[in-house]
C-alpha cells in the first residue's frame, strides 16, 4: 500500500506540491492525473525517495525512504536512466543481484514479453529511446516489487510493447501490487483504472473511484476537463 499525507513541496518560492494526500490500496491501480506543470512528476520523485518534501509518505506502511520501502518500489521514470557500458542482460543482472534476488527467470521473462532478447548483448548506449524505456521497465520489475510506479511509461513505446505494459498493469493489480500510474494521457489509462486523481496547481483537485457507487456520471475524460479547464474542484 502507498499513502501520501500532507506533502509540500516548495522550489525556491514556487510551490510544487500544495498539501497533496492520497493513497492508493493493494490489488489496484491509481491513475494521476494533470496537465504539464500541475505537479505530478514532482510528487512521483517525492514518492520515491530523490526529493525532500514536508508531510509523510508510506510503502508498505514503513517511511519512503527505509530500506524495506525500496525493497518494496519498482520506479520507472520519465525519463529512462540506462549505463552506457551495460548490457541489457547486465542491467537486468545488476538490478537483480542489487536486491539480493535469486535468479528465478524473471529477467528473462521480462526481456522476451518487452521484445529484448535478441538485445541482450547490446550496450545501453547502442539502444534507441524506445528500448532504453523497455529495459527501464524489465529493471524496474525484475525484484517483483510490490508497489510500482510509473511515470508517463507509454512514452515512446511501439504498439507491441504498450500492449504488454497494460497486460503488465493488470497482471500486478491480480498479483496484489499496488500500481500508481502519472500521465497526462488520458487514453492510455481509461479501459483499466480503479481510481484517478486529478492534479492541478500542485493539488489534488478532483478524484473519481471507477466503481457504480462513485455517484459522479461522468467519464474520467468529462470530469479531466471539467477540473482543469473550467475550473471546477470536486
Amino acid at each position: 500500500m502507498l499513502t501520501v499525507e500532507h506533502v509540500t513541496k516548495k522550489y525556491g518560492r514556487t510551490l510544487a506540491n500544495d498539501d497533496v494526500s492520497f493513497a492508493v490500496e493493494d490489488g489496484s491501480i491509481a491513475v494521476l492525473l494533470g496537465p504539464n506543470g500541475a505537479g505530478k512528476s514532482t510528487i512521483i520523485k517525492c514518492i520515491t525517495g530523490l526529493l525532500r518534501f514536508d508531510g509523510k509518505i508510506e510503502i508498505n506502511s514503513q517511511p519512503n525512504k527505509s530500506l524495506e520501502a525500496k525493497r518494496a518500489l519498482g520506479y520507472i521514470p520519465e525519463m529512462p536512466a540506462t549505463y552506457d557500458l551495460l548490457t541489457v542482460a547486465e542491467h537486468l543482472e545488476f538490478v537483480r543481484r542489487a536486491y539480493r534476488c535469486e535468479d528465478d527467470g524473471r529477467a528473462e521473462e521480462l526481456l522476451r514479453r518487452f521484445e529484448l532478447w535478441d538485445k541482450k548483448d547490446k550496450l545501453g548506449k547502442e539502444l534507441s529511446k524506445g528500448m532504453q524505456q523497455k529495459l527501464s521497465i524489465a529493471c524496474a520489475l525484475v525484484h517483483r516489487p510490490t508497489v510500482v510506479i510509473f511515470d508517463e511509461p507509454m512514452v515512446g513505446l511501439d504498439p507491441h510493447a504498450i500492449k504488454e505494459l497494460k497486460e503488465m498493469f493488470r497482471e500486478l493489480r491480480d498479483g496484489g501490487a499496488c500500481v500508481l500510474i502519472s500521465t497526462h494521457m488520458l487514453d492510455s489509462v481509461e479501459d483499466y483504472w480503479d481510481e484517478a486523481n486529478i492534479m492541478v496547481s500542485g493539488k489534488i483537485a478532483a478524484t473519481k473511484r471507477n466503481t457504480p457507487e462513485d455517484g459522479d456520471s461522468r467519464t474520467l475524460e468529462q470530469l479531466f476537463f471539467d477540473v482543469t479547464e473550467g475550473g471546477e474542484h470536486a
